[in-house]
Formats: structure tokens, C-alpha cells, sequence
């Protein structure tokens, strides 16, 4: 196991006062592990690790939680930002509109604040786990807390 260091996201959920949990999970240097690997390397279950996405509709830009074994419907997506339609940003739009990298992008801590709606699922959920903005570290809260913190709502997602 490795050691858990702090993250951005970490730093700011302490600052926060915000309980939270960490799981650290192995990986080559760079390396970006889909989101089941990571569930099965820190031995959780799928339907509460979630992974962020980035989408854009025009210049308007928006952030998507789903469970990592799901994929993000497009139509539900654009529907709850209500737009007609929306579209994934490219892996290499990431960075430069986040702070983060693929595989290491987290709800907390982008460089600019986008409108965020995370899956209804993660309300049955006692804590869901999600990037802590580094590959190889996860961070784990109650959804309800996550979305105060960071002003998500909750809506269908998924097909």
C-alpha cells in the first residue's frame, strides 16, 4: 500500500474542516488505470467509485460524477445543465481547463468553477470515493457533503 500523500484536494478539505477518508492504489508513473481497476485495487465496490468528467456545450463548460463502471448519456447530461446538447472536452483540453490530468481529475480544486451534477445513484451511497486530483489517490465522502462543498446538484446521468 502505498503511502497517502496530500493532495490539493486534500489540503482544501482539511481547510474545510470536512471529514473525509483516503485510499491510495498503485500505478506506473503517468499511468492513468480505468475507473473498475481502481475499485478493484482498493477493494470497493464500482457502484461507489465515481470518475469526473469535463463536457462543454458552446464555450460553456460543465463537470459530470458517474460511477466508473457506467457511461455518461449525453442527452441526460445535457438536460440537466439544460442545454439541447453537450459534448466531451478532449483529453487535451483537461489540463489548461482544470488544473488536473486524465485519470487524476477531481470535482475539487479545478482552476475555475463549472457547473457540476453528480449521478442521483451516489445518494444511495453511504460515501463515495472519487479522485484527490492525483493519480493513484482517491479521497471518500458523503455525497451530500461533496455537493455543498462544492455547489453540485444531483440528477439521472446514465443510460
Amino acid at each position: 500500500m502505498r503511502k497517502i500523500e496530500k493532495t490539493n484536494v486534500m489540503r482544501i478539505l482539511d481547510a474545510k474542516k470536512i471529514d473525509y477518508g483516503t485510499h491510495a492504489y498503485p500505478h506506473a508513473e503517468g499511468e492513468a488505470i480505468d475507473g473498475i481497476t481502481v475499485a478493484e485495487l482498493i477493494g470497493k465496490d464500482p457502484a461507489s467509485v465515481f470518475k469526473t468528467l469535463v463536457a462543454k456545450s458552446g464555450a460553456e463548460h460543465f463537470v459530470f460524477m458517474i460511477p466508473v463502471a457506467d457511461t455518461l448519456d449525453l442527452k441526460k447530461a445535457a438536460a440537466s445543465v439544460l442545454k439541447k446538447s453537450i459534448e466531451m472536452v478532449r483529453v487535451d483540453e483537461i489540463n489548461p481547463l482544470t488544473g488536473y490530468i486524465r485519470g487524476g481529475c477531481s470535482p475539487i480544486g479545478m482552476k475555475s468553477k463549472f457547473p457540476t451534477v453528480i449521478e442521483e445513484k451516489a445518494l444511495k451511497q453511504e460515501k463515495i470515493i472519487f479522485s484527490a486530483g492525483k493519480i493513484g489517490f482517491q479521497v471518500e465522502m458523503k455525497p451530500t457533503e461533496l455537493a455543498a462543498l462544492i455547489d453540485a446538484k444531483f440528477a439521472p446521468l446514465i443510460f
